[in-house]
């Protein structure tokens, strides 16, 4: 599981062109303690979120203001 969490920050910040509050958060970690960190960073955050949907049932929003409209 945990190899699969680093090959999906690492597709999400090198391969995916489409914008995210994800990739903009490490994006911003990249530029400060650089990208290796940003990708395990964004890797345990991409865990924390995938249990947070499974509990609760919800769907991922790609953008903040989706989930602004929403509450």
């Amino acid at each position: 599981m945990r190899t699969l969490l680093h090959e999906a920050a690492n597709a999400l910040l090198t391969r995916c062109a489409r914008y995210s509050a994800l990739k903009a958060w490490a994006m911003r970690i990249s530029k400060t303690r650089g990208l290796k960190r940003a990708k395990v960073a964004l890797a345990r955050k991409l865990a924390v979120v995938m249990h947070r949907m499974w509990l609760d049932g919800s769907e991922f929003r790609w953008s903040d203001a989706a989930s602004a409209a929403t509450h």
